[in-house]
C-alpha cells in the first residue's frame, strides 16, 4: 500500500511529534512513522520517568529532614514499588494525552520499522519510507518532505553490556523493582549526576566515576565545583580523572572492576554498575545509504535550518548530535517545518537553548561558560550572587548554590548565565529570554523582581557585575 503526504516524520519522539503538530497546524497532511510508542525516549525512558523518580527521592529526603522545619515525623518509609507505580501513572497519562493530540490534529500514526528508500517507482527522488508493520505487511510512505527524528540510545562500553542483573544503562535502571544497597555510576555527565543524586536520596551508597577533571564536563567550572562540594557533603563519593578498565569486570556478589585515577590503579566494588557515558544516534538500519545524506562523527549532518545534504530531507533531535535535549529537539522540529513550509524562520542557535540538570540542587545554564567565552577572546565582566543571601531561599530551607552572569565588558552582551540551586530549572527561562532579546546586565538589574522570590537572585547577580548588588 502506498500513502502520499506533505510531510512524513520518521520517529515519534518529542522532536518528531512537535514537528508533526506544527506541520498540521500549517495545513500539511502529516504521517508519523514510529516503531515503538509515541513520545519516544523522553516520555518512556528519559525525561518524564526519571524526573518522576527524582521528585520522589527529593521528597523522601525532605521528609527525613522535616525536623529542621519544626515538624517532627516518625515512621517515614520508602515504598519503592509505589514510587515506580506513580512514575508509570504519569507516563500513561501523558501518553494518552499525546495520542489525543494526534487525533485532534488529524495526524496519521503508522507503527512499524521505517527505512528510507532511494529513487524508485514510488518517487523519482529519495525520501520515501518503506515501513514494515507488526504483521509483516509493508507500506510505503511517499512525502514531499521527510523529517528524520530517530533519536538516540545509551552508549555502551564493550565488556560492560547491560544484563539487567549487574550492569545497567539508564533504560534498565528505570525499571528496577528494588533498590541496590550500593551502585557504581560510570560517567559524571547529566545522566550520571541525576542518578547519583536520586539514588543517594533513596538511601543507596553511590560512587560516581568521571574520566574528565570535573563532573558535568560541559558546564561552567564554578558550577561543577559547587555541585561536587554539595554531593560530597551529602556522602556521595566522587572520583574524577578516573578511567574504568572495562575488561577487568568481575561479577559475583556484586561487581568489582579496576580503574586508573591519574595513572594510579584502584579497585571499585558495588552491588550494581550503572553505565552513563552519553548517548549515540540511532542512524543504523535507516537506509541512509540510499540517499546523499552525510554523517559527521556518527550523527546526521544538517544546516541551521535542519536540512540534510538532500534539501527535501531534514533531521532533528538526538540523531543530529549537539544538545541532546527534548526541548532542543522540539525547537529544531519547529524550525524545520517552518523552513520547508516557506514560513519566516530563524536558524537554530544552541547558545539560546537552556540546559537543565535535575539534581538536588538543580543546575541550569544558557550560553557560553566562562572558559568558552575567554577562549573566544571576550573581555569579561562577571556577576555572582549566592542563594544564602536570598530571603526566599532561607525560608524554603534551600540556601545552597548561586547564580553567575557572564557578559562582554565592551559590548555589554550577556554571554552566559549559570545557576545552581533550588528550582533553577524554572528560573533559567528569564535568563534565556534575556539572551534572545540581547538584554544587558543593566536592563536585567533594573527589572523589578518580586520579593520574596528566588527570582530576585537574577537581578542581584546582574547588579553584582558593577558592584551594585543590594543584598551583599
Amino acid at each position: 500500500m502506498t500513502i502520499t503526504c506533505d510531510v512524513a516524520v520518521l520517529g515519534g519522539g518529542t522532536g518528531g511529534y512537535a514537528a508533526a503538530i506544527r506541520a498540521a497546524q500549517l495545513g500539511k497532511d502529516v504521517v508519523i512513522i514510529e516503531k515503538d510508542k509515541l513520545g519516544g525516549t523522553c516520555l518512556h525512558k528519559g525525561c518524564i520517568p526519571s524526573k518522576s523518580l527524582l521528585r520522589s527521592a527529593e521528597l523522601y529526603a525532605q521528609m527525613k529532614d522535616s525536623e529542621s522545619y519544626g515538624i517532627a515525623t516518625t515512621g517515614v518509609e520508602l515504598i519503592f514499588p509505589k514510587v515506580q507505580q506513580r512514575k508509570e501513572g504519569i507516563v500513561d497519562k501523558l501518553y494518552s494525552g499525546l495520542q489525543g493530540l494526534m487525533r485532534k490534529h488529524k495526524i496519521r500514526v503508522i507503527q512499524g520499522n521505517g527505512r528510507v528508500i532511494g529513487p524508485s517507482i514510488f518517487s523519482p527522488k529519495s525520501g520515501a519510507v518503506a515501513v514494515e508493520l507488526a504483521d509483516g505487511e509493508m507500506e510505503t510512505i511517499v512525502p514531499n518532505h521527510l523529517i528524520i527524528a530517530t533519536g538516540s540510545r545509551p552508549r555502551i562500553l564493550s565488556g560492560l553490556e547491560p544484563d539487567m542483573t549487574y550492569i545497567l544503562s539508564s533504560d534498565e535502571a528505570l525499571t528496577l523493582e528494588e533498590l541496590p544497597r550500593s551502585i557504581l555510576i560510570v560517567g559524571g555527565g547529566v545522566i550520571g549526576v541525576e542518578w547519583a543524586s536520586m539514588l543517594h536520596d533513596f538511601g543507596v551508597e553511590v560512587t560516581l566515576v568521571e574520566a574528565a577533571s570535573q563532573i558535568l564536563p560541559a558546564e561552567d567550572e564554578d558550577v561543577a565545583k559547587e555541585l561536587r562540594k554539595i554531593f560530597a557533603a551529602r556522602g556521595i563519593k566522587i572520583l574524577t580523572d578516573t578511567t574504568i578498565i572495562a575488561d577487568s569486570l568481575v561479577k559475583g556478589e556484586g561487581v568489582a572492576i579496576r580503574a586508573e585515577q591519574k595513572g594510579q590503579p584502584i579497585e571499585l566494588q558495588a552491588e550494581k554498575l550503572l553505565l552513563s557515558i552519553g548517548r549515540q544516534a540511532n542512524v543504523e538500519g535507516l537506509g541512509l545509504e540510499n540517499t546523499d545524506i552525510g554523517l559527521q562523527q556518527g550523527f546526521i549532518r544538517v544546516n541551521d535550518h535542519m536540512q540534510t545534504t538532500e534539501p527535501h530531507i531534514y533531521a532533528i533531535g538526538d540523531c543530529i548530535g549537539g544538545l541532546q535535549l527534548a526541548h532542543a529537539a522540539s525547537h529544531e522540529g519547529i524550525i524545520a517545518v517552518h523552513h520547508l513550509s516557506g514560513e519566516p524562520s530563524h536558524g537554530y542557535n544552541p547558545l539560546h537553548t537552556p540546559r537543565c540538570v535535575y539534581t538536588r540542587p538543580e543546575v541550569a545554564s544558557v550560553g557560553m561558560t566562562e572558559k568558552q567565552a575567554r577562549a573566544k577572546g571576550h573581555t569579561l565582566k562577571i556577576g555572582k550572587f549566592p542563594f544564602q543571601a536570598i530571603g526566599k531561599a532561607l525560608v524554603q530551607g534551600e540556601k545552597e548554590g548561586f547564580v553567575k552572569l557572564i557578559a562582554d565588558a565592551n559590548t555589554q552582551d550577556i554571554l552566559g548565565v549559570h545557576m545552581i540551586g533550588a528550582h533553577v530549572t524554572e528560573l533559567i527561562g528569564e535568563a534565556t529570554l534575556a539572551q534572545v532579546l540581547d538584554a544587558t546586565p543593566w536592563e536585567i538589574g533594573s527589572t523589578v523582581h518580586a520579593h520574596p522570590t528566588l527570582a530576585e537572585i537574577i537581578g542581584e547577580a546582574a547588579l553584582a557585575m558593577d558592584g551594585r548588588a543590594i543584598g551583599l
